[in-house]
């Protein structure tokens, strides 16, 4: 059926006052509703939405200055749930701001869970209480407002809903710079990656203040090849995204202060990105019908978690490393072992040609009881090994020591993914991050999610290192949501997945 939002006339009335009866305890009366219609034009805009013949939610808006305030906003009870609620809300917000209003407010019962959801998913945020708000019960009312919203920021956030939105994504949390053009969060028209593997392998990891260099001298040109290969222009695209934790601060105020830039420069609203989230959402873009309640296993160079996301943009961080990560200790073994770096693809296929039960390394935190990680014991175990060897004259097989530490790696994975997705009973599990690209481990993985019945997701291969197509997905997710950032906005070396 067609959603129809248009201005409320006075034979809405009747409609109106029975969806504003059933939906609050104090209600409007028939009068007031006429006096704000009498206002139209004076600082009032008052929608309604329409289905059919029968009119099934409304919300009017009232602007002061250079401030406006919601003043109610209601659907009827069978057709909530269907962002209609959303779709009366935009446009309101947007003729506020086109009226003069810098900064929209409203109040909402702290019980209402929906409302605020609904109110902070187009970009207001709670500030605090008003105490004493509502006479009918003398109950608090929380106070949100939108902090620096424009007119473009309500525009993208429509084009979005819409799946119309072009954004550019930038991506510069390590060693690659890298930025992407997506069109509504699934449609890739460019995705160019700059590496920095070369610069760091002499050093054998990276170093943080050459990745920030590095950056420096490739950001535009790494940029003007993504929109040239998406054959767009900056007037062209709805929005940007880049990430902004967590990382390398070096690196990441690189990518901040570009885009920031890029904002300003041209006025398109501007969407951060925690990096977890955006190689989380790597997985949309090789299984688009991935769906939560999911465990995600993370798994990078710098970060090693289990996470359950009960819906998107909620995580839950059930456990991570309490030392190594997991492609960290790919690095330090690789070293140890001479095969340079990165270590994971060189431990990979090193381990081809060896027999993991030849070494006993141990399985750390297998049976700890909790979803934590260490691996610092293991990379520990495998230079005593090395070491003992040498000291006995023995040859060592490294395919052996190879094949061996990445089985123990791997089990442990395995084995707590597993007790994760069979505890929080969820039928899918993704496997996100550059250590995803692991043969072994998505290979352990599929085999125990399918033996389960668990729909098992994992990037491809391009998309498991890290890219601007996951940040440009994900940002597509968070324009939706109104997650803006504000002129003031820094990069957040430790971003929590959780914020």
């Amino acid at each position: 059926m067609t959603l129809d939002v248009r201005d409320m006339m006075y034979t809405d009335l009747d409609a109106v006052m029975a969806i504003e009866r059933a939906c609050f305890p104090s209600p409007w009366s028939e009068a007031q509703f006429c006096d704000e219609l009498s206002r139209v034009g004076q600082g009032r805009r008052w929608l309604v939405a329409e289905a059919g013949a029968g009119i099934i939610g409304f919300g009017g808006v009232a602007v002061f200055g250079d401030e406006a305030h919601v003043m109610n906003l209601a659907v009827c009870e069978e057709r909530r749930g269907e962002a209609i609620g959303r779709r009366i809300l935009l446009p309101l917000m947007r003729s506020a701001l086109e009226t003069g209003a810098t900064r929209l407010t409203l109040e909402v019962r702290p019980a209402n869970v929906a409302a605020r959801a609904l109110y902070a998913g187009a970009g207001f945020v709670e500030v605090g209480m008003r105490p004493g708000y509502y006479s009918d019960t003398g109950e608090d009312a929380v106070i949100m407002w939108t902090p620096e919203l424009d007119v473009r920021a309500v525009d993208a956030m429509i084009a979005a809903d819409r799946g119309g939105d072009i954004i550019l994504a930038i991506e510069t949390s390590c060693d690659e710079t890298a930025a992407a053009v997506m069109r509504g969060g699934t449609e890739l028209l460019s995705s160019v990656v700059a590496s920095q593997v070369d610069f760091h392998a002499r050093f054998g990891g990276v170093v943080p203040e050459i990745a920030s260099r590095k950056h420096t001298e490739a950001i535009v040109a790494v940029v003007d090849e993504a929109m040239a290969e998406a054959d767009v222009g900056f007037p062209d695209l709805t929005a940007l995204a880049v990430t902004h934790g967590p990382g390398l601060i070096g690196a990441l105020v690189v990518g901040v202060a570009y885009a920031k830039g890029l904002s300003l420069g041209t006025g398109l609203p501007l969407v951060g990105v925690n990096h977890l989230e955006g190689h989380i959402f790597a997985n949309k873009l090789s299984d688009p019908e991935l769906e939560p309640p999911l465990i995600a296993l993370v798994v990078s160079g710098g970060h090693t978690a289990l996470v359950h996301v009960p819906e998107w943009g909620v995580y839950r961080t059930l456990g991570r490393t309490l030392d190594d990560a997991a492609g960290e200790a790919f690095d330090k073994v690789a070293k140890l072992l001479g095969l340079g770096y990165p270590g994971g693809p060189a431990i990979s296929r090193l381990a081809l040609e060896g027999d993991q039960a030849a070494i006993a390394f141990p399985r750390a935190m297998l049976r700890s009881g909790d979803y934590d990680f260490s691996l610092s014991g293991l990379k520990t175990a495998v230079i005593t090994y090395v070491e003992a060897e040498k000291r006995a004259g023995r040859d060592i097989s490294l395919p052996d020591v190879a094949a061996s530490f990445q089985a123990a790696v791997i089990d442990v994975q395995v084995a707590k993914a597993v007790r994760a997705v069979e505890e929080y009973e969820v039928r899918a599990f993704c496997l996100a991050g550059g250590v995803a690209a692991n043969a072994e481990l998505r290979e352990g993985l599929h085999a125990a999610m399918v033996e389960r019945g668990i729909r098992f997701s994992v990037p491809t291969f391009e998309l498991c290192t890290d890219n601007a197509a996951m940040i440009a997905a994900a940002g597509h997710f968070r324009l939706k949501k109104g997650g803006f950032l504000d002129s003031g906005a820094e990069a957040v070396a430790n971003l929590r997945l959780e914020g």
